[in-house]
């Protein structure tokens, strides 16, 4: 485990918060690989500030498996720390620092599996995958994966490496996130009728999402390898309102639905749509032509399902020494792997219970267990039996 600790110690250093760029620790990356003579892309953004990587050990001219993870972390800002952030440190068994457990414990891990893969000829491909702008919305691994979608040779299996307490993971719900705007018309509060109170419709329409939600509970709807077994929704930030004097002209609130991979999240925000249009727009309007209700969709990404006896569940559960399938509440890349063909599945070192907190740490042997996995990975490659 001391070179994925090392390696760990190097990726934790790099601050690569979602709003900073990734390209230091990419370029690290890149370097490291370089030293065993491993080619590498980058896709980069738009701006040229952040990129993917995706590497090839081995024939490329042959389906193979995919190792895959998120580069970028969440905010330190106004947690609780007692130890360093971007600063590895050790007790009791546990590695503490922003991103140990999600992710950037698993990618030292392949990292440091590097060397092994290279001892013997592979006659089965490695790829490595590594994105940006995963935890504002699953952005950045797109174009990635619209380079892949071009190529002759789809892999046989992608494994996301987010922390599962290495347990084979085969599922989770989608996300659609979306930001309603409602204008309204200001005046003096002395005389609110005169006026269209956005805050107040906005309440309308909350009030309505919940009642949509209330619905999505209905047992015929459950999907019970699922918790909570139902589609959820719920509003995270709402703002409006300039004084308590006047009648506020404008409130914006946003929204998410996490949905049942066998559920369309856009056909649930597609009902608040509705109810605005046919309800509660007409009452806007009715004091003010100019009153509005506008939709916008912030992020989405797909749920993920995979067949528990595909090729791909059989390959993690010989990989994880385990075929107790689950599935987890936090969503990850790999229903948009799944989506160009590339079975997936999740399965990685550490817990989401630390994930995203204050104090994040993935444990010493959380890294052992994944090394060993990475080992049966890397014997699997080397044999000369097909996957």
């Amino acid at each position: 485990m001391s070179k994925s600790r090392e390696l760990l110690a190097a990726l934790v250093a790099f601050d690569t918060t979602s709003r900073e760029s990734n390209l230091q620790l990419i370029e690290f990356v890149r370097d490291y690989l370089a030293q065993f003579d491993v080619p590498c892309e980058l896709i980069f953004n738009e701006q040229r500030t952040k990129a993917n990587l995706f590497a090839t050990l081995g024939p490329a001219d042959r389906p193979g498996i995919v190792l895959s993870g998120h580069t970028d972390v969440v905010p330190v800002d106004g947690q609780p720390w007692t130890v360093a952030p971007f600063s590895l440190s050790e007790h009791n068994g546990k590695l503490f620092g922003r991103g140990t457990a999600d992710m950037k414990g698993y990618i030292a891990c392949v990292l440091a599996a590097v060397p092994d893969l290279l001892a013997a000829p592979l006659n089965m491909p490695l790829h490595i995958a590594l994105s940006y702008d995963e935890e504002v919305g699953c952005l950045g691994v797109r174009a990635l994966l619209a380079e892949l979608e071009k190529r002759p040779v789809k892999p046989l299996l992608c494994i996301i490496g987010e922390p599962t307490e290495l347990k084979p993971v085969l599922g989770h719900k989608g996300k659609l996130a979306m930001r309603c705007e409602v204008h309204g018309a200001a005046c003096h509060s002395a005389y609110a009728p005169e006026g269209v109170n956005a805050i107040e419709y906005a309440a309308e329409l909350i009030g309505e999402l919940g009642r949509i939600g209330t619905a999505l509970r209905a047992m015929d709807l459950h999907d019970p390898r699922f918790e909570p077994p139902f589609t959820t929704v719920q509003t995270g930030v709402i703002s409006g309102g300039k004084a308590l004097n006047i009648v506020p002209a404008d409130c914006c609130f946003d929204f998410e639905v996490r949905a049942l991979p066998a559920q369309d999240p856009r056909e649930i925000a597609a009902q608040l749509q509705h109810y605005a249009e046919a309800h509660v727009l007409p009452k806007m309007r009715t004091v003010n032509a100019g009153s509005d209700v506008r939709f916008s969709e912030l992020s989405a990404y797909p749920g993920l399902v995979t067949d528990a006896k595909s090729q791909a569940a059989r390959l993690i559960a010989h990989f994880c020494g385990s075929d107790e399938f689950t599935t987890v509440a936090f969503g990850t890349e790999g229903g948009l792997f799944d989506a160009i063909g590339i079975p997936t599945v999740v399965c990685g070192p550490g817990s989401m219970d630390q994930g995203h907190k204050p104090d994040e740490f993935v444990s010493v042997a959380q890294l052992d267990g994944c090394d060993a996995m990475l080992r049966r990975i890397i014997d699997k490659l080397q044999s000369t039996q097909a996957l």
